[in-house]
């Protein structure tokens, strides 16, 4: 329940807000007439799940109910500004802030604009998640998959390749991003790490645009995702973590407590 994760929020320290958890509960109310539950919205932020027709109900909705000043915002992960909120009368007033799971210890927030979106919704939106403790970053225009899922996808399909033309296991594969990549991109990106890798970016390039290039060429096509591949790696993770709802809660639960122990880290390290 929401209550019992703002009490455990605020016993380890991570409570955001200068409120209690008593005073930010009495804020949260339940409703299940839209037209009240926005009544005095300066910002609405739908959770639905990603049903583009569920969502683009709910904004057609909002759209006849909502003023000229309140900013109606998306948390999908995938469907397009484009998709969810044209033909709207509001749709100047509409964004996709698309948060990562669980957004306590993951900062992150992608801000993508429909075509047609005012400037100042975007700079509103980008202020809030500010001030709210997330990490916003804009995109400029709209892009299947956005770019967390971008770069997501590009990781899951060469590993996928790599696991199917057996040069490496399943598990082993996980270890070369938990032990190896993923600490180093805990704390910056893969620009900056090449920016250090060398004497900056220019130099980055001159000494291994070739190698680089090289190595590129020999990536496979889009894989199916199905099949022998699917298998073999399902397996090998259902060997892991079995595929039963207590032993993959357990797991998740474990991963949130690791999120959590490194969003701590990082909060140190930020302000020594």
């Amino acid at each position: 329940s929401v209550s019992k994760q703002m009490k455990e929020l605020e016993e380890s320290g991570f409570l955001k807000g200068a409120l209690s958890v008593e005073q930010q509960l009495a804020l949260i109310s339940i409703c299940t007439d839209l037209k009240a539950a926005v009544e005095g919205a300066t910002f609405i932020q739908e959770c639905t799940p990603e049903k583009l027709e569920l969502k683009k109900k709910i904004f057609g909705q909002l759209d006849l109910i909502v003023g000229d000043n309140v900013i109606l915002s998306s948390s999908t992960s995938c469907l397009l500004p484009s998709k969810l909120f044209t033909g709207l009368k509001h749709v100047k007033q509409c964004i996709v802030s698309h948060p990562v799971n669980p957004p306590y210890f993951v900062p992150l927030v992608e801000i993508v604009p429909h075509p047609e979106t005012d400037p100042s919704t975007t700079e509103r939106t980008y202020a809030l998640m500010k001030r709210i403790g997330q990490s916003p970053v804009k995109l400029n225009r709209e892009i299947e998959g956005f770019v967390l899922n971008r770069l997501q996808y590009a990781v899951i399909s060469e590993a996928w390749r790599l696991v199917g033309e057996g040069v490496i296991s399943p598990t082993d594969l996980d270890l070369v991003m938990s032990d190896g990549l993923g600490m180093r991109y805990a704390f910056i990106g893969p620009l900056e790490t090449m920016h250090l890798n060398a004497e900056g970016i220019s130099n980055y390039c001159e000494r291994y645009r070739e190698g680089m290039r090289l190595v590129l060429n020999t990536f496979g096509p889009v894989p199916e995702f199905s099949g022998e591949i699917e298998q073999k790696i399902n397996q090998a993770m259902s060997e892991k973590v079995p595929v039963a709802p207590e032993v993959l809660d357990a797991r998740r639960k474990w991963r949130d407590e690791c999120l959590a122990d490194l969003a701590k880290l990082r909060k140190q390290i930020k302000s020594d």
